[in-house]
């Protein structure tokens, strides 16, 4: 079984959350495949049990870089029903629209059908995870707990 980490990052920031997510499903013994905006296939999208999917905020909502694969891989819309879905996200700010970034990352995955979960509330009990700049320590710990949250329960799905 495997979980997509999929992400887009121009200075780093969300690559790094998205490793941190990526070791948080290993932990719980499911395969983490992790891939850029530009190297993910819709293969990636359908022979996985649950996506992560990350962005830095750009004017409140995520990069159109995610965006377009959402947009593109409308085709498997269908088979990603009852999959999990989950969102971070990286700003400039405390206040510079990481929220709102992944709720537009939600919206997509509730369209494709996806069960969506936000993070654990032993990290924020939120709607994902988020960073102002790269992850510090206690970001990078709420990474691994969604990425290991998600594992879960995509292996109770199964």
């Amino acid at each position: 079984m495997q979980v997509l980490v999929l992400y887009y990052s121009k200075s780093g920031n969300t690559k790094k959350m998205a490793e941190e997510i990526a070791k948080g499903i290993a932990s719980e013994g499911v395969t983490a495949v992790i891939k850029t905006t530009g190297e993910v296939s819709k293969d990636d999208f359908l022979n996985s049990a649950g996506i992560i999917a990350g962005s830095p905020v750009y004017f409140g909502v995520m990069a159109w870089e995610l965006k377009k694969v959402f947009d593109e891989f409308v085709s498997t819309r269908r088979k990603m029903e009852n999959k999990i879905g989950a969102a971070f996200a990286t700003g400039g700010h405390n206040t510079g629209g990481k929220e709102t970034t992944m709720l537009s990352i939600l919206q997509c995955m509730l369209i494709y059908g996806m069960i969506i979960a936000g993070d654990p509330m032993e990290a924020s009990g939120h709607y994902g995870v988020a960073s102002v700049g790269a992850p510090d320590n206690a970001a990078s710990g709420d990474a691994f707990k969604l990425g290991a949250r998600v594992a879960k329960l995509c292996k109770k799905l199964v």
